[in-house]
């Protein structure tokens, strides 16, 4: 099974491209499921602050039976603890208690059975280190039975001893496609727990040092997503389930390739 959805869905930018001008915020998840169709959704805002249960609550109520979320881990779970700019670094009493507050606001989702995992994302500056693997086994001990899936930006981590390691210890990974520049992750078509899992960032070259408007300000052409359509295919027949994302939010282009892709694939399927 493939869900496909888009990372996000409540931007002031899609009203009046692909939300109708004066949709209110409150309505926006309504429209995302019952008018684009999409049965799945990352959630990108519990990156900037810790989710409240009430509000996951609300979210959750206004989706089918069968949608799934993902919910992107909280910056003091993936960044903050890594980030040498800071300051202070959090210590790692107040890491574990960064978990147990996320675990808990996300819990309504556990409930309900809609909750499709918990998106690590680690920054590039997350290195193949030691370290870094044992606090990869320590998430996983802190999500306690939530599923985890792992993204890096670092392409030291593109290496097979990687891929086994993140299998032998069920935790998924997350294959990307972003522009390809030095240092980032290349597109890995691997699959290494129950769960595949894509993302795509988009390909414009202002990555770097950009605001967000400018770093996923990209609209994939069909030709380009059709070099997707197979290792996609071939990572479903390696999973039980696969979500794929779009995360090019700028004016709605993550819903349009999103219902771009959808097609393609099921086209491919006849």
């Amino acid at each position: 099974m493939i869900k496909i959805g888009t990372s996000g869905f409540s931007f002031d930018d899609w009203k009046g491209t692909v939300y109708p001008e004066k949709i209110k915020k409150q309505d926006m998840l309504s429209f995302y499921v019952q008018e684009f169709g999409f049965n799945t959704l990352e959630v990108n805002f519990t990156y900037y602050m810790l989710p409240s249960e009430k509000t996951i609550s609300g979210m959750e109520k206004k989706t089918s039976g069968d949608f799934e979320f993902i919910i992107k881990a909280y910056k003091g779970m993936t960044h903050d603890p890594f980030d040498s700019r800071l300051a202070k670094k959090p210590d790692e009493k107040e890491v574990e208690e960064n978990f147990k507050k996320f675990v808990y606001g996300i819990s309504p989702l556990v409930e309900a059975g809609k909750l499709g995992a918990v998106l690590m994302q680690f920054p590039i500056f997350f290195k193949p280190l030691e370290q870094s693997r044992e606090y990869l086994l320590k998430s996983k001990e802190l999500l306690k039975n939530i599923p985890m899936v792992v993204e890096f930006r670092n392409n030291g981590w593109d290496d097979q001893q990687v891929y086994e390691f993140l299998r032998e210890n069920s935790i998924g990974f997350c294959a990307v496609d972003e522009p390809q520049l030095s240092g980032l992750m290349p597109f890995a078509e691997e699959v290494t727990s129950d769960i595949g899992y894509v993302r795509f960032h988009g390909r414009n070259k202002h990555w770097f040092n950009a605001p967000a408007a400018d770093r996923y300000n990209y609209l994939y052409k069909e030709t380009e997503l059709e070099d997707f359509i197979r290792p996609i295919k071939n990572m479903e027949k390696k999973a039980q389930k696969e979500f794929v994302f779009f995360n090019n939010c700028h004016s709605g282009s993550a819903v349009r390739n999103a219902l771009m892709l959808k097609k393609m694939l099921l086209n491919d399927s006849e």
